[in-house]
């Protein structure tokens, strides 16, 4: 199985930030250190890789990417999973993100079918609360990539 996404970057105040999003729903409600993550989901059968990325960037997000992307890798997960990823600087307002939604059954065996928005925030972080912040599975992407921008 494999999975696309793209990490956006900005400049900000004399500081590199990067971008991570938080999975929305009830399990990760109260969930904060190790919980966020690239903007990402799965490819479809036949989809060009960085089209699926920035279609999972737009879908949990709200924005469109488009520019020059900066090839990061495919990553293999902890968890055995495959995810391709992109960089590219671009700016964005966390308090315009707008995401899809899902539907899960809530509370567990009550029968009722809740929505959730599959992100429901965003935010800029710099490295060291970056890699607070992102799924311990994700941290081989921001050390490679803050490794390929020359920050250590």
């Amino acid at each position: 199985m494999l999975s696309a996404g793209i990490l956006l970057f900005r400049h900000h105040q004399g500081a590199l930030e990067i971008f991570l999003v938080h999975p929305g729903g009830p399990f990760w409600a109260r969930k904060d250190l190790g919980a966020w993550s690239v903007p990402k989901g799965l490819v479809d059968p036949g989809e060009d890789q960085l089209a699926a990325a920035r279609r999972e960037v737009r879908e949990e997000t709200g924005l469109d990417v488009d520019g020059q992307f900066h090839d990061l890798d495919e990553f293999r997960l902890p968890s055995g999973k495959r995810l391709h990823i992109w960089a590219i600087e671009k700016d964005c307002d966390p308090e315009s993100l707008t995401s899809n939604l899902f539907e899960m059954i809530w509370p567990p065996k009550s029968g009722q079918v809740r929505r959730f928005p599959e992100v429901d925030r965003g935010a800029w972080h710099n490295r060291t609360e970056a890699m607070r912040k992102i799924h311990k599975g994700q941290r081989v992407i921001l050390e490679k990539f803050f490794a390929e921008f020359g920050v250590r």
